[in-house]
């Protein structure tokens, strides 16, 4: 009876990403009859398959990453990115080492050589995310914008607690630097990017960068976490029930910061840093249905007072994470189409 089961379960996640795509190719109208009345919330509506998607969550009862053990946790994300990314092409792939990091480099198909490289930082709140969890979002990214993104693994909490992930990050974008030429990438057209808390690491690379005089580019900030009080509007209203939660956040928290270290940091909490001259040029992505909305728009307004060209750019009616959805739906697909186009005009 139990290997029955067993059985069961497996069947059924090897079907989940079938019957997702199938669901979520529905007609809007259908998505919305299915997805129940629409959420508004400050003046803002959740696309129709995104609050499908959120109600067969709920239906399917999948547990959030932050209810879960941590290697269980971490489990749990690259599940989750494995349903919604799909199989995504792209010209080339190889594994390589970033220094001391394990490191992926996507090639996208006729990419010049050399040409530009972005540079970029998983999410998932500095304890869970691989280079794994977010191969299809960097597959997507890379093939639509025509960059080469090299993606790093760094170290993550709670075992690493900060500056572990900081320190990581700017190893790797110093390695970048030095090797530029025999990873193909032009040394003038470099660039770093990331989602969430990758949003974070690079932000403060690109801080650091300007700060030693490092040659960079472009930064791209995916909804990212610059403020880790979270005393926000934001925060509170979309605590719960928008795939990112309260609970997460805090458990982030707790692994990364450890136990009395000032979260005002600027290397943990850019909203707080001191910006040197020279900031690369900025796009700064936010989602209007994102606890991080925001400290992210705040960054960006911080990035405009210091005399920085900056984007910002919120698509009202997404969530956190729609950076890795980019196998189902419709929605979130155009979001990050839309992105990867900005970033490949900001590189040439």
């Amino acid at each position: 009876m139990v290997r029955i089961k067993e059985r069961l379960e497996s069947a059924t996640k090897r079907s989940q990403p079938l019957t997702l795509r199938a669901l979520l190719a529905l007609p809007e109208r259908v998505q919305r009859l299915l997805g129940g009345r629409p959420i508004v919330r400050d003046g803002q509506t959740l696309a129709a398959d995104t609050q499908f998607t959120l109600r067969l969550q709920r239906l399917m009862r999948e547990p959030g990453a932050e209810t879960l053990p941590v290697r269980e946790g971490r489990l749990a994300i690259r599940h989750h990115a494995a349903i919604t990314g799909g199989t995504q092409p792209i010209g080339a792939v190889r594994g390589l080492f970033v220094g001391d990091l394990p490191g992926r480099i996507y090639v996208p198909s006729g990419a010049p050589s050399p040409g530009p490289l972005l540079l970029f930082f998983h999410g998932g709140g500095f304890m869970y995310g691989d280079l794994d969890s977010h191969d299809a979002a960097c597959r997507f990214l890379a093939e639509r914008s025509g960059v080469r993104v090299l993606a790093v693994d760094y170290r993550l909490g709670p075992e690493d607690p900060f500056p572990a992930a900081y320190d990581d990050a700017v190893a790797a974008y110093r390695w970048v630097v030095a090797n530029a030429e025999s990873i193909g990438a032009d040394p003038t057209r470099l660039a770093v990017g990331g989602d969430s808390a990758g949003g974070n690491l690079a932000a403060v690379v690109a801080i650091q960068a300007a700060t030693e005089g490092l040659r960079l580019a472009f930064q791209l900030l995916v909804y990212p976490t610059t403020d880790a009080d979270r005393d926000t509007e934001s925060s509170r209203m979309f605590a719960d029930g928008f795939y990112l939660t309260r609970a997460f956040m805090d458990l982030a928290n707790q692994s990364y910061v450890p136990a009395g270290f000032d979260g005002r940091d600027p290397r943990i909490s850019p909203l707080f840093a001191d910006l040197p001259s020279g900031l690369a040029p900025a796009l700064v992505v936010t989602a209007g249905f994102d606890p991080l909305r925001d400290e992210g728009e705040a960054y960006a307004r911080k990035l405009v007072d210091a005399g920085v060209e900056v984007e910002l750019r919120r698509f009202p009616d997404q969530i956190h994470g729609f950076f890795n959805i980019v196998g189902v739906g419709r929605s979130a697909r155009a979001a990050n189409t839309e992105i990867a186009a900005k970033l490949g005009a900001a590189l040439g």
